[in-house]
């Protein structure tokens, strides 16, 4: 059976303190509450506050994930976070491709390719996100885009390296607008890049793959997504930084 994720990204939001109480009470409510054992509580949070944070998870159902990583180990990179020093602190999962990384920092495919591999390379598990623009998706061109990501910057893996990976689908269009793609609209992306993992590495590779959605994600409408046969979980971002929301994301399952 599939991993089952409730992954939160925090993004650029949340003082120290104010994180602090927030994972916290995530971190004691899943403890409490999530009874599903094959659910995993992920919480991207900014880089600074990784180390302490990862000292307050009490429970294997939580684990903290960062939202970037440089893809070399060490050298003059001022500013940017190695793959090896998030391990140190604790990471045990790591955001790429988002959406966000791609448009304002201008990272391409070949770019989040070489992060797939120093994050691997450490033991580390990428959460790699795809997605496509409303104009995309108005084009018809949406299935074909979403895939070439897929191809671009996952398919020089071999079978074992890709089974390490959570592919997480964000259509553009839907991040942080309030609009989420319809239940079957996820479901039809999340079968189309089943089969293309499927036409490249075999059904069963394919079938053990968790693929999230993430697009205004909410407690009122996780349960419906959940049950699609091909949606894991979600990759949540707004309602990631209310504990109580976030946590009944979780025990939509």
């Amino acid at each position: 059976m599939r991993t089952k994720y409730a992954a939160g990204n925090w993004k650029m939001n949340m003082s120290f303190e104010d994180g602090q109480i927030l994972f916290s009470e995530v971190t004691n409510m899943v403890k409490d509450e999530v009874v599903n054992p094959n659910v995993k509580v992920v919480m991207g949070v900014p880089a600074p506050y990784l180390s302490s944070f990862s000292k307050l998870i009490n429970t294997e159902k939580v684990s903290i994930a960062a939202q970037n990583c440089y893809p070399k180990a060490s050298g003059a990179y001022t500013g940017e976070v190695s793959v090896p020093m998030l391990k140190s602190a604790g990471v045990e999962y790591v955001i790429i491709g988002h959406s966000e990384r791609r448009e304002y920092f201008n990272e391409t495919d070949a770019f989040i390719a070489e992060k797939v591999d120093a994050i691997l390379a450490e033991g580390l598990t990428p959460i790699f996100c795809c997605g496509e623009t409303l104009g995309q998706r108005e084009e018809g061109v949406h299935f074909d885009f979403v895939k070439g990501q897929l191809t671009n910057s996952l398919f020089h893996l071999d079978a074992d390296a890709l089974q390490k990976v959570v592919i997480a689908y964000e259509p553009i269009w839907a991040i942080g607008t309030g609009v989420t793609a319809s239940s079957d609209q996820a479901q039809e992306m999340h079968k189309e890049l089943r089969a293309h993992l499927a036409s490249k590495y075999g059904a069963e590779v394919a079938e053990n793959i968790s693929i999230l959605y993430g697009g205004s994600v909410k407690p009122g409408n996780a349960p419906e997504l959940f049950s699609q046969p091909d949606i894991d979980g979600g990759l949540v971002g707004g309602a990631s930084l209310d504990s109580r929301g976030f946590t009944d994301i979780a025990k939509s399952f």
